[in-house]
């Protein structure tokens, strides 16, 4: 027996079951109008990194960190640099990777934690199972479906299975627990990405004559980082001199290293299965680095938002725009960057889909839209505007501190609190480092995305806010 094979229980043998009795009466070619490229649609690999930062690859801009395998993705695929993650922490931001939903349409505005945690911020334990998913879609059109490495969409006792949202094959990493060997093991963080790709590997390795979707979802370079001697010896260079301890970039440039290491180590094998121009490898970050001021992660201060204002949490620019590399070959441009085209998480639903050749279920009411023009090498004008809200604390810098709620909708962005206090405009083609607030000169465009923006607030499930949310306030010395 494969020691991966999972034991099933009841409910989940029956939803299997009914997942394959599907997939089986209704064949993937009848599934839509046909896939773009014809023939029967591409396999897709969606790469996940968690806590990248925008300027953490060298293609990027980055000139410390050494990531010559997502550099050369780059060169063969098409970069994008307005690309936009919907949730400014994990759990949101894979919601809406997975449903085409803005994460707090399913009350889902934190991270999904403890039971009592969840609770309090009024969210549910774990993403709806019954709703739908680009792998539940996939999968009912012949579609074989594999998901490895973080999950963060919920876990506890009773939580559904990756297997109910449509995924036949996983091995995931939970706040409660894993299914990856050795998570006592002190560098488990550090080997996980090996775990990951290994089991990446083997499952395109026996699925290569189908059309699959997997997720890979990495661990690293989420706090707290731990990489081994050998990982951290190309940075010996950023060392701390006269101490016994490692240094905070020796720490993060060594994981965000092995991290491109071992990604390159799948793609290679998707090259050597002769899969390449069969296959669209997407990759991205689930938001921006971490903030030093966590207690378990001031080595992951390092990470680089690039030229952005804003970190993790944050709504700025540098915490929800993320890398977004694209490689199809034969149909994804090589070696061009998109700065034009805004695609987003939602988007990446609706895009696989028309892809593939999927059509979308009538009551799946997407808050995204098809991009894929802009992934075949056109520049697209999106048509529907991208919106955040964040309703608790941003830890760091007052710089990084943004106001609750976020628009982007063509050039602009305009972030407020719902009492519309704190409104700011920028110009983000001109400004995409937001310190040239110009609402007072545009007035027209604050009122018309303002009216949006608490039009959609007011549509979302209420939950509880901070105190200290959307708050850039010092505490400044007083007198008695």
């Amino acid at each position: 027996m494969n020691p991966d094979t999972q034991v099933l229980n009841r409910r989940q043998f029956l939803a299997a079951l009914g997942a394959a009795a599907a997939a089986a009466t209704l064949p993937f070619r009848r599934c839509g109008a046909g896939p773009i490229a014809g023939k029967g649609g591409p396999n897709f690999v969606f790469i996940f990194a968690d806590d990248l930062g925008w300027g953490d690859l060298g293609c990027y801009g980055n000139r410390q960190i050494k990531t010559p395998n997502l550099d050369e993705l780059a060169r063969k695929g098409t970069l994008f640099t307005q690309f936009y993650v919907n949730g400014s922490v994990c759990s949101p931001s894979r919601t809406s990777i997975m449903t085409s939903h803005f994460p707090a349409r399913h009350k889902v505005h934190g991270h999904f934690a403890a039971a009592r945690q969840n609770a309090a911020r009024a969210m549910p334990n774990w993403l709806d199972p019954g709703v739908h998913t680009v792998t539940r879609l996939l999968q009912r059109c012949g579609y074989v479906t594999g998901h490895f490495g973080k999950w963060h969409l919920g876990s506890g006792q009773g939580a559904p299975s990756p297997g109910d949202y449509g995924i036949e094959e996983h091995c995931t990493v939970n706040s409660n627990g894993s299914e990856l060997a050795g998570q006592a093991d002190p560098y488990f963080r550090a080997k996980s990405t090996t775990q990951i790709v290994d089991k990446t590997i083997d499952f395109i390795e026996r699925n290569r004559d189908k059309p699959f979707y997997v997720n890979v979802w990495t661990l690293v370079p989420h706090a707290t980082l731990h990489p081994t001697d050998e990982q951290m010896r190309p940075y010996q260079r950023y060392a701390p001199r006269g101490v016994p301890y490692k240094g905070a970039k020796q720490i993060y440039y060594a994981s965000v290293s092995d991290l491109d290491r071992q990604i390159g180590r799948l793609i290679r094998r998707i090259d050597e299965l002769a899969l390449a121009e069969k296959t669209v490898i997407a990759f991205s970050s689930d938001n921006g680095p971490e903030d030093f001021n966590i207690g378990n992660a001031v080595h992951s201060g390092i990470g680089s938002t690039g030229p952005f204002r804003g970190r993790k949490r944050s709504i700025y620019e540098g915490g929800v725009r993320m890398p977004f590399i694209v490689r199809w070959p034969g149909h994804t441009p090589a070696g061009r960057v998109d700065d034009t085209s805004i695609v987003a998480g939602v988007d990446w639903l609706p895009t696989v889909c028309r892809l593939a050749g999927v059509e979308l279920p009538g009551d799946l009411n997407p808050d995204g839209e098809d991009m894929s023009q802009a992934l075949l090498g056109k520049t697209e004008n999106r048509t529907k505007p991208l919106m955040w809200q964040w309703r608790f604390r941003i830890f760091g810098d007052m710089v990084h501190k943004s106001p609750m709620l976020a628009i982007r909708e063509g050039k602009w962005k305009l972030l407020m609190n719902p009492d519309r206090s704190r409104i700011e405009l920028y110009d983000i083609p001109e400004d995409p480092t937001e310190l040239d607030n110009v609402a007072g000169q545009h007035p027209d465009v604050v009122k018309r995305l303002s009216e949006k923006l608490l039009t959609w607030h007011g549509t979302l499930p209420p939950s509880p806010v901070e105190d200290v949310a959307g708050s850039d306030a010092y505490p400044w010395p007083k007198g008695r």
